[in-house]
C-alpha cells in the first residue's frame, strides 16, 4: 500500500470550550511528524491550527501552511512553519491544499472546517480525486454529524458506498492506517445507474 506522504488537516482557528481539543490537535501534529508524514494545513498560528502546527514542529516535521493574503495581512499566519504559501482566495487555498496532500483529516472546527471537509468529500464522490478522507472523532465531537450522514443515506440522498468513504475513528494511528488502506468506490457504476434513473 502506498504511504501517505502528506496529510492535510482541517480544523478550527479557535480552540473551543474543551481544552482537550487543543491537546489532541497538538498530539495529532506530533504523531504525523514522528511517523514521517508531512502536514498541510490552513497556515494559522492560533486555535487548533496553531496547536496542530506546533505539535508537528516540536517533532521536527514538515509543515506547509496555505493561507489567503487577507488573513496573512491580519498577522494570523504561522511564521515558524517549514513553508507558508500565501494565496489570493479561499478557493485557491482549498485547491492547493488538495493538490499538496495524499489524504485529509478533519478535527473539530466551525463552518470553515465543515466547508473544507465536505468539498473534499464531494470531490472524492465525483472522482475529482481518489484520496482518503478521515474524521478524527476523539471525544465524540462529530457524533451528531456522523449520524446525520447516515440519515442522508437512509433518506436516499447519499449512496451507502459514498457515506462509507468518510473514515471515522477516535484514534489517530488507527485512522491513518485505515486511510492508507482506503480504495474509492468505482464512479462509473453509480453515475450510469443515476443517468438511467433520470431518463
Amino acid at each position: 500500500m502506498p504511504r501517505l506522504r502528506r496529510i492535510c488537516v482541517y480544523c478550527g482557528s479557535h480552540s473551543g470550550s474543551d481544552p482537550s481539543h487543543h491537546s489532541r490537535a497538538h498530539a495529532l501534529g506530533a504523531f504525523l511528524a514522528r511517523s514521517g508524514t508531512g502536514l498541510v494545513y490552513g497556515g494559522g498560528n492560533i486555535g487548533l491550527m496553531g496547536a496542530l502546527a506546533d505539535g508537528a514542529l516540536s517533532q521536527g516535521g514538515e509543515v506547509i501552511g496555505v493561507i489567503p493574503r487577507s488573513l496573512m495581512e491580519k498577522e494570523l499566519g504561522h511564521r515558524g512553519v517549514t513553508e507558508l504559501r500565501v494565496v489570493a482566495s479561499m478557493h485557491e487555498r482549498k485547491q492547493m491544499m488538495v493538490d499538496l496532500s495524499d489524504g485529509f483529516i478533519a478535527l473539530p472546527g466551525g463552518f470553515g472546517t465543515l466547508d473544507e471537509l465536505f468539498e473534499t468529500l464531494t470531490w472524492l464522490q465525483l472522482a475529482f480525486h481518489d484520496k482518503p478522507v478521515g474524521l478524527l472523532n476523539a471525544g465524540g465531537f462529530f457524533d451528531g454529524l456522523v449520524e446525520f450522514i447516515h440519515h442522508m443515506s437512509r433518506k436516499g440522498f447519499l449512496r451507502a458506498e459514498h457515506a462509507a468513504c468518510l473514515l471515522v475513528d477516535d484514534d489517530p494511528s488507527r485512522l491513518v492506517e485505515r486511510m492508507t488502506a482506503f480504495r474509492p468506490p468505482e464512479l462509473g457504476k453509480w453515475i450510469e445507474k443515476l443517468a438511467s434513473e433520470v431518463r
